[in-house]
């Protein structure tokens, strides 16, 4: 049977933004039930259970997340909603935002109930304009019809939540990046030891939780840990760290395709599966060359590579879940933002883009990402150029080999991001880039030099 959306099940209504909408079809019902029957370490066993995974990217198991603060912590506790959604191609929490504010702040309700909190911050991207009038006028409801404040239903439980615009900067995507950006400084990330959850915002226990995320939890409350669990991905028995890739997921698809769309299906579907069927197969009749999984960050799959350990399967029958694109060499799931490369494009020219945006996204911070993300756009500059060399090959490999949190260099994984689809990009596509070197031929995209003068 099709699979029928639940995270994105009310986005097609005419008033799916409004209070009124959301209370008809049941909307804080399940909050108001928690409140009444469910004492907070209840919630997050339930949400624990359930086996959710944040879905912001890294995939850290939501309810043992929770479990990190402090016992019997005097308080206050803060929940930072991550709405600094600037991956690129990424617009899965913009969807949700925009369409069904109020699921995602039941979720939200529920998430503070669990953990103590009175005071959740949501800060959002600031060019997410609508978004950011669409949350912040459904939280004025809420007010209004005394939801949020003082005393709640008259459960002694008090919740604030205050929406928090960031200024553009990709970094704040990046947890303590956010945080300090929240308390109005410049958005350098901390380094950890201590951990949010044990020293936050304002120097206070904090859990940071993405927007998607919050919105499962909402599901999870109302249909309960078997439901979500029937959905997605089991662990793998061979992998006793692997924690499963459980419930709905929602992907987004983007680039060289037919159809770009935000949609909603169990975790684990395959990447061939997602283009093909949902997106209506690659643009203007041709066929795929590489696909970016879950973000830029994540790095790059060769659709026509054979798949290791398979019967005739390429790169692209991965499955999208949390395992699938590390078993071809990518970074991770990410946030599940999918893009297509058709085979008319040029693989220098799209490292170029990647590097371009990563060099400047890197905050500056740390010397190896603030100098190896620029050296990695300069030299594929001169490839773009016509200018390169064979040996800029295995440097661009070797810079990034050596930038981020895995080799021990960098405070976050900023530069990680940046290297992967670098090395992805020179490891898959190697010949490409040797050809295009040999040929000496610039890109048609390529400008030529500045000239910049004295004065």
């Amino acid at each position: 049977m099709p699979y029928e959306p639940v995270l994105l099940a009310r986005i097609g209504k005419p008033n799916s933004a409004k209070l009124e909408g959301y209370r008809a079809d049941g909307g804080y019902a399940t909050f108001e039930r928690a409140l009444k029957e469910m004492q907070p370490a209840q919630v997050i066993d339930q949400v624990k259970n359930s086996g959710l995974r944040g879905r912001g990217g890294a995939g850290f198991p939501t309810g043992l997340k929770w479990t990190f603060l402090p016992k019997d912590h005097p308080g206050p506790i803060y929940l930072c909603i991550n709405a600094d959604e600037s991956e690129p191609c990424t617009y899965n929490n913009r969807i949700l935002m925009e369409k069904d504010p109020h699921q995602v702040i039941e979720g939200i309700m529920l998430a503070c109930y669990a953990i103590k909190s009175r005071c959740a911050y949501f800060y959002v991207r600031y060019e997410y304009g609508d978004s950011y009038r669409s949350m912040q006028a459904a939280i004025d409801e809420l007010y209004a019809a005394k939801l949020l404040g003082k005393n709640i239903n008259g459960s002694g439980f008090d919740l604030d939540i205050v929406m928090h615009r960031g200024a553009g900067a990709y970094i704040c995507g990046e947890e303590t990046g956010l945080i300090e950006s929240l308390e109005g400084k410049r958005a350098w990330p901390r380094i950890k030891p201590p951990f949010p959850a044990v020293e936050g915002a304002f120097r206070k226990p904090t859990i940071v939780n993405n927007v998607e995320t919050m919105a499962c939890v909402t599901q999870i409350m109302k249909r309960g840990v078997d439901w979500f669990k029937s959905l997605g991905v089991p662990p793998d028995p061979k992998n006793p760290r692997d924690a499963g890739s459980y419930g709905p997921k929602l992907y987004t698809l983007a680039g060289h395709v037919e159809k770009p769309v935000c949609v909603e299906l169990p975790m684990g579907v395959t990447l061939r599966d997602l283009v093909e069927k949902h997106g209506g197969g690659v643009w203007k009749g041709r066929k795929a060359k590489a696909v970016n999984p879950g973000g830029l960050s994540m790095g790059f799959v060769d659709v026509n590579a054979p798949l290791k350990g398979s019967d005739g399967q390429t790169e692209y029958d991965i499955p999208l879940d949390f395992n699938g694109p590390g078993r071809v060499g990518c970074l991770g799931l990410g946030t599940a933002a999918v893009t297509v490369v058709d085979d008319q494009t040029s693989m220098v020219d799209v490292l170029h883009n990647v590097c371009q945006f990563f060099s400047h996204e890197s905050c500056g911070q740390c010397t190896p990402c603030r100098e190896g993300t620029g050296w990695m756009l300069k030299i594929v500059d001169r490839l773009r150029r016509g200018q390169g060399r064979k040996e800029d090959l295995d440097v661009l490999i070797d810079v990034a080999d050596r930038i981020g949190i895995m080799p021990g260099t960098t405070i976050c994984g900023l530069s990680d991001g940046a290297g992967w689809p670098v090395k992805t990009a020179i490891r898959k596509f190697r010949a490409e880039f040797e050809a295009a070197i040999k040929s000496g031929a610039k890109s048609q995209y390529a400008k030529s030099l500045d000239v910049v003068g004295a004065h």
